[in-house]
């Protein structure tokens, strides 16, 4: 797997405040790929895609309420 951690500033929280964060994206050059980014107050968006191309996205509040939670395929059967 490779993977890049970057840090941004000044993005949009799912809570809708102004925030920095780090994106953590890695990926195996095959299918799997992880998307995770993290504000600084603690709001999270988080995209998994699989090798048979299924995928997962969640948003998560800082508080940790779930506003997002989508499923595609059997992957976690």
């Amino acid at each position: 797997m490779t993977g890049t951690i970057t840090h941004f500033t000044g993005e949009r929280a799912p809570c809708g405040r102004l925030v920095d964060g780090d994106r953590s994206r890695d990926d195996d050059l095959e299918g799997l790929r992880f998307d995770d980014v993290t504000y600084a107050c603690g709001c999270r968006r988080v995209k998994h895609e699989f090798h048979d191309g299924s995928m997962r996205i969640r948003t998560i509040r800082h508080d940790g309420k779930v506003l997002m939670d989508e499923h595609s395929g059997d992957h976690e059967a």
